[in-house]
């Protein structure tokens, strides 16, 4: 009998859809309009978006999977077979 994992969501995501990607993609396109513009509330405006949209797919996200009981069942189907 298999033990069974801690269900991830991660464990399911493509490589450039992992916790590290999100972050670096965020961070790199923060200090690039720092770069670029110099200007300290055009840079806080991309910003609040980006956050947001970090704060969702690391945060919200996993948990709103792992609630759903979708991970379970995909999980119970593989160790079927």
């Amino acid at each position: 009998m298999q033990e069974k994992k801690p269900i991830s969501p991660w464990n399911y995501k493509p490589w450039w859809c992992q916790p590290w990607s999100i972050v670096l993609t965020g961070i790199t396109l923060i200090s690039s309009s720092w770069l670029v513009f110099k200007t300290i509330w055009l840079t806080v405006i991309i910003s609040i978006p980006i956050l947001v949209w970090m704060g969702f797919f690391l945060l919200i996200w996993p948990q709103l999977i792992i609630r759903s009981g979708i991970l379970d069942s995909y999980q119970n189907q593989n160790l079927d077979n």
